[in-house]
């Protein structure tokens, strides 16, 4: 049975909330248990499992504090939607290897998300506008 469009909202945002959280045992509870996690450029590539998408979150939320998602537009098909999103907040920590110093920072991001028939996230992809954050990240 295909999830609605309502249900993949609730899905994502979700998944977003724990994110803003920074509670890596929710982000993880709302992967299934075989998911593709895939930050497009991370060094380690794609992962699979849940608990090989642990390391991510753990970096994620040491590197990027006070995050804030606002969506810009969602598109919609079959178990699956594409999320345009804005990210505010800081960086207190290395950002994609980069030093962030506490620094502001707002970049946009792209999911890619494909749901299971229980509504967990079966494939996630994310796209993040890195020439935005090297842009207010410089390096001395």
């Amino acid at each position: 049975m295909s999830m609605t469009r309502e249900q993949m909202d609730r899905a994502i945002d979700e998944h977003f909330g724990y994110e803003s959280a920074d509670d890596v045992e929710g982000v993880l509870a709302t992967l299934a248990s075989d998911a593709e996690h895939d930050i497009v450029g991370w060094p380690s590539g794609p992962t699979h499992g849940r608990e090989a998408a642990r390391p991510f979150y753990e970096r994620l939320f040491a590197d990027l504090a006070e995050g804030n998602v606002t969506v810009l537009r969602r598109l919609y098909g079959e178990d699956f939607l594409i999320d345009e999103s804005n990210w505010t907040g800081h960086a207190p920590g290395r950002p994609f290897g980069l030093e962030g110093r506490g620094r502001a920072l707002e970049f946009r991001l792209l999911h890619v998300v494909e749901f299971t028939g229980a509504g967990q996230i079966r494939r996630e992809q994310v796209w993040v506008d890195l020439a935005a954050i090297v842009r207010q990240l410089p390096q001395d």
